[in-house]
């Protein structure tokens, strides 16, 4: 990949991060830790793989991207703003009442958004679907499915990862995000996962596994995906919760932030003043 375009990139998804945070704290609290896990995978799909029209969300030739850990729903958000599907003013907007912006991704409300999702292990399924259906039609466009790893505790996401790995639907990108925190704790504590690429490989998947913060490597991965015609594939991310600022990387509690006292509110504005000079 060029410098031009990996530095084009990192602005991206440094915009992803400052915007998704914003978001969040107008809200009062919010999904941060894994909204920003995700921010270089987005950053990467919507800078240089997806194929899409923002003018035309629903171009028929268009990629699809199914969030099934919907709850990084403002992520995406600033994603599909800052690439041109809508204003970035409606991210001030999020989960208002009448917003075009709920916490969760709803196809009906959003441009850009393919699948409603936010019920964990369901987005799996819905990808499966849409795999299918467009192999169906002959179409060559592909589905890029994200999936958390604490979802993964939801038997869903196996049977869809069995029926994608038996039909071969090498056009439906799997990205797992193991940020190694859920709702409750550390996933190790919950529910050990193990070795979750292992596993997948285990499901008949080819499957990579890249460091999450590492755009020219998730965009290799992807390339990787992509040279694949006789396996359903995965790329493992291997992030951290709240990646990127380190104030949020190093809560204990980041996978839902709340913004109700001053410590974390100046924190916030110093995490976000280092973003904005990066960026600069």
């Amino acid at each position: 990949m060029e410098k031009e375009l990996v530095t084009e990139l990192e602005a991206l998804a440094t915009k992803i991060r400052i915007n998704s945070i914003e978001a969040i704290r107008k809200v009062g609290a919010g999904h941060i830790g894994g909204s920003l896990s995700i921010a270089d995978l987005l950053a990467v799909l919507y800078g240089k793989q997806m194929v899409y029209d923002p003018k035309n969300p629903q171009w028929e030739k268009r990629d699809r991207l199914v969030l099934s850990k919907g709850h990084a729903g403002p992520a995406w958000y600033s994603a599909l703003s800052a690439v041109g599907f809508f204003p970035e003013e409606w991210l001030w907007t999020l989960n208002d009442g009448g917003t075009k912006l709920p916490s969760h991704p709803d196809r009906i409300k959003t441009p850009g958004v393919d699948a409603t999702t936010g019920s964990l292990g369901q987005g799996t399924s819905l990808a499966a679907g849409i795999a299918t259906g467009l192999r169906m039609q002959g179409s060559k466009s592909y589905v890029y499915l994200i999936v958390g790893d604490g979802e993964l505790n939801e038997g869903q996401c196996w049977e869809a990862f069995q029926y994608l790995a038996h039909n071969k639907l090498n056009r439906c990108i799997v990205f797992i995000d193991e940020n190694k925190k859920q709702l409750d704790g550390l996933t190790q504590d919950i529910l050990n996962p193990f070795d979750i690429a292992e596993k997948m490989r285990a499901f008949g998947f080819s499957t990579q596994k890249v460091k999450g913060n590492d755009l020219v490597a998730i965009d290799q991965a992807i390339e990787n995906c992509k040279k694949v015609t006789d396996q359903a594939v995965c790329i493992v991310l291997d992030t951290i919760k709240g990646q990127g600022v380190k104030f949020f990387e190093e809560m204990d509690a980041n996978h839902s932030v709340k913004f109700a006292n001053e410590a974390v509110q100046e924190a916030t504005d110093e995490a976000l003043a280092e973003l904005r000079k990066g960026r600069a």
